[in-house]
């Protein structure tokens, strides 16, 4: 078993340590001068806040500002598959933008129907949605979001026959 928790202390050892360049060891201001630029890559003030919007039956409606894609990141997340109402919080996770990769092992403990049912129904899902889904091992599969393909060796099949035993 790999000790991980190397890699949690070169972390931390990497936070700690000071940047010995004097141009980015800059003391932090605490009240910066409003800046007078107002050309068009300053944002109007309170663009970041929440848009709130009224319906006419008089429910208001508040809406988080959307993240632009730079914002965005793609996470990898390892979830089991207990059950076919599982299913729902994959693809969730899928639209998100993160991989998932599912242990159905748990669901095939229960009934091995229900796993062949759930495996086609994410095939489908990622066809549609242009993802990419791939077996790892006998208990795993590994789902991607649009952008993300999974690498597939080519084993290249031997056009002269093989010998046999018999």
């Amino acid at each position: 078993m790999p000790n991980f928790g190397i890699f949690r202390r070169r972390k931390q050892d990497e936070a700690k340590e000071t940047p010995e360049d004097p141009k980015t060891s800059e003391t932090p201001v605490e009240n910066p001068a409003p800046c007078e630029n107002k050309g068009s890559e300053v944002s109007e003030p309170g663009a970041d806040a929440p848009k709130v919007t009224e319906h006419q039956n008089g429910e208001a409606e508040t809406k988080a500002p959307e993240a632009t894609v730079s914002e965005s990141k793609t996470y990898l997340r390892a979830m089991p598959l207990r059950d076919l109402a599982d299913l729902e919080a994959v693809k969730k996770e899928i639209n998100s933008g993160n991989i998932l990769i599912l242990r159905i092992t748990p669901l095939a403990a229960k009934n091995i129907e229900d796993v062949k049912v759930a495996v086609n129904d994410l095939s489908q899902f990622a066809e549609s949605i242009g993802g990419d889904i791939a077996r790892l091992g006998e208990e795993r599969v590994v789902l991607t979001p649009p952008r993300i393909r999974i690498w597939r060796e080519k084993n290249k099949v031997a056009s002269e026959t093989l010998p046999t035993a018999a």
